[in-house]
């Protein structure tokens, strides 16, 4: 139709009959108003049950063991309640009308964008990268637009069409986008499994937590692997096709990929031996020997471990350099750590009473242990000063132990300073065993 028809009277006319018509036949029937009043009917029951559910299924759960987590579900599928109620009777309503032998294309429109509906609102809900939530929503609603239009069976066919085989392998573009959809459906339930397990076994009694992180990760990618096969299944590829490609794939490792499985193997052994686990405070020496990691393990990696220093810079250290480097693990079977306090007092001093006030400089600490009671030795008479060390007991080394030193040499220098017992420098004495002559001349001349 030409725009400028309608400013001719005579074919407007004609446009507006032919508009009537189509209205008469198509929508201002029986069939169509059934129809109109059976989704209207749906609507409003659907509206009915709505909140009567939801109050049902919110005092249900109520002091039940996954309370938390239902709750948590019933926040993001609590507004599609009435639409699954509308889609689950418009559904029966579609099996009746085509049992009856009635009409229901209408029917079948609403049904279509109903699921479009419920499928977009569940992407936006449950998924949080904007990315994938938007390509769901395209997706639904195109296939929804082209149920409505009856065009979904054509183009699937279309689809299944463009295919190429080699062997005894087929694939088509509908089996490579229905692969790609079970590989991301099933992915994603696989992963969201694996936390809620992994959030389980973190609240079983008895296991520790290298056991936890090991269990964690186990079921985390053996899920992630059936979850492969099964979209891999999915495409009607036979999975002992897959052997020559498997081997290939462990020559590539055994030359290639080498460091990172040996990584993940020792990720597995420190989780089994449970030498270190989160929390635990361990110092290690780099494979040059110039410079020591010291900090507390935050996270064990399959194939790394976080560190958190004390400058609050998280390190993350392969787990193959910890399996083959020496470690210092603070905390590995109890807390307790000795801590070593050099000083020195002048020769002039009482070296008596200085051992007094450096037991009592410990003492006055909170953070010290009373027993074992500190120890403070003499270790040698050096150049300048009587070397002492005393040695003191704390049960907390992931609250520092550089602090701990500072407020013991601290009050130790107010003790000594309030008893005048004196902390000599290095020093040095010269002795002139004789005097040497100096000749001196005068010239006349000036």
């Amino acid at each position: 139709m030409n725009i400028l028809d309608l400013f001719d009277t005579d074919k407007f006319q004609v446009y507006v009959t032919d508009a009537i018509k189509w209205l008469n036949e198509n929508v201002f029937v029986l069939s169509t108003v059934n129809q109109v009043l059976i989704i209207l009917a749906a609507c409003v029951v659907a509206k009915f049950l709505d909140g009567r559910i939801r109050r049902w299924a919110s005092d249900a759960i109520e002091g039940t063991r996954y309370q938390t987590q239902l709750q948590n579900i019933g926040i993001h599928t609590g507004p599609l309640t009435f639409t699954f109620i509308w889609l689950v009777l418009q559904w029966f309503s579609v099996f009746m009308t085509e049992t009856a032998k009635l009409p229901n294309g209408l029917i079948e429109a609403v049904v279509s964008l109903l699921t479009a509906w419920m499928v977009i609102c569940l992407a936006t809900g449950f998924i949080r990268n904007a990315f994938w939530a938007r390509t769901v929503a395209v997706m639904a609603w195109t296939i929804a637009a082209l149920n409505i239009v009856d065009l979904l069976q054509p183009t699937i066919e279309f689809l299944d069409a463009l295919a190429f085989s080699f062997g005894k392998i087929r694939l088509s573009v509908l089996g490579v986008i229905k692969g790609i959809i079970a590989v991301c459906v099933l992915l994603w339930t696989a992963l969201a499994l694996s936390k809620f397990l992994e959030n389980r076994v973190k609240t079983l009694p008895g296991v520790t937590p290298s056991a936890q992180v090991l269990i964690g990760k186990t079921l985390r990618i053996t899920l992630i692997v059936v979850a492969v096969m099964l979209a891999i299944s999915s495409l009607g590829i036979d999975l002992t096709a897959l052997a020559v490609f498997t081997g290939g794939i462990g020559v590539g490792i055994g030359f290639g990929l080498q460091k990172i499985f040996a990584n993940l193997i020792s990720g597995f052994i420190l989780l089994m031996d449970k030498s270190m686990k989160p929390g635990d405070l361990i110092t290690l020496t780099t494979e040059t020997g110039s410079n020591k990691v010291f900090g507390e393990i935050n996270k064990l990696s399959a194939r790394y471990v976080s560190v958190i220093t004390r400058d609050g810079i998280e390190t993350l250290i392969p787990n193959e350099e910890l399996i083959s480097t020496r470690v210092e693990n603070w905390s590995f079977s109890h807390n307790n750590v000795r801590i070593r306090i050099p000083f020195g007092v002048s020769y002039d001093s009482d070296i008596h009473k200085a051992r007094e006030l450096a037991l009592q400089a410990a003492v006055d600490i909170d953070r010290v242990f009373k027993e074992p009671a500190p120890v403070c030795n003499l270790l040698q008479f050096g150049n300048s000063s009587v070397d002492f060390e005393l040695r003191v007991w704390i049960g907390d080394p992931i609250n520092g132990v550089g602090n701990i030193k500072h407020q013991i040499n601290m009050r130790l220098w107010d003790l000594f300073k309030e008893n005048n017992i004196e902390i000599p420098f290095p020093q040095r004495d010269l002795h002139l065993r004789s005097a040497v002559p100096l000749r001196v001349e005068s010239n006349k001349d000036g």
